[in-house]
């Protein structure tokens, strides 16, 4: 499970994170929402220990990220925005670097890449260098690497970014096998048919702070909206009169 409580983000003058609480759980497929410059990716930047709070909390499965960040970091897989492989590696190195610097076994990293090689769909291209591949295969790489030491959360920050229909229905499957096993996934999108299609749970942060969580269907019986893309933006809104 993935905690966030009270937690406060400036940079100089600018106040990024003003605040903001919520809890995404295991088995369920957690959404993150708001418009640009509403702080969704510095929160998702100290869950994943690039930037440290100034007050308030974040916890992964209990281990504070800020506290303990290598301990917590063992129980989080992350697709950040923009993939950043190593273009001179393969695909297969790409992962079993991310494999060792995680301190996987060693017997039980090749398993474990033949494993996600299959289940992404990544064979064809797995032992060629990762300069010049596709945003669909680079985006397909990363989430091996997030995913190689199997971790009980993930967090993906647009995911689906750049991707065609294609590889988008492939990382929606994969997205709900992730909620099928039990695991927490955490996802920012801009794109609302597949929040739709997806989440369980929608955050909708604006201005640093939440502005409502609920399920699709409690957002858009509290908005008193069918539409669930219009009653996202009402209740950015409701929360930029305040």
């Amino acid at each position: 499970m993935i905690k966030v409580s009270e937690l406060h983000k400036s940079f100089g003058k600018i106040k990024a994170v003003n605040g903001v609480s919520f809890e995404a759980r295991d088995g369920r497929i957690t959404g993150l929402l708001g418009p640009n410059g509403a702080g969704k990716s510095t929160t998702l930047r100290t869950l994943y220990t690039v930037l440290k709070p100034d007050s308030g909390s974040a916890s992964i499965d209990g281990v504070d990220v800020v506290a303990d960040s290598l301990k917590a970091r063992a129980r989080l897989g992350t697709l950040p925005h923009g993939s950043g492989l190593y273009p001179h590696l393969t695909a297969r190195e790409n992962i079993r670097y991310y494999a060792r610097l995680y301190k996987m076994p060693e017997a039980d990293i090749e398993p474990r890449i033949e494993t996600l090689i299959d289940e992404l769909d990544i064979r064809e291209f797995a032992d060629r260098r990762t300069q010049g591949f596709s945003q669909g295969q680079r985006t397909k790489v990363a989430l091996a690497r997030a995913l190689v030491h199997n971790p009980q959360n993930v967090v993906l920050d647009e995911p689906s970014n750049g991707l065609d229909v294609m590889a988008t229905r492939s990382l929606r499957e994969l997205i709900r096998k992730l909620k099928a096993q039990g695991r927490c996934v955490l996802f920012s999108s801009h794109v609302m048919q597949e929040v739709a299609a997806l989440c369980d749970e929608i955050v909708i942060i604006a201005h640093g702070r939440v502005a409502l969580q609920d399920t699709p269907d409690g957002i858009r019986k509290r908005m008193k909206i069918d539409d669930l893309e219009e009653a996202f933006v009402k209740a950015i809104t409701q929360t930029e009169m305040f």
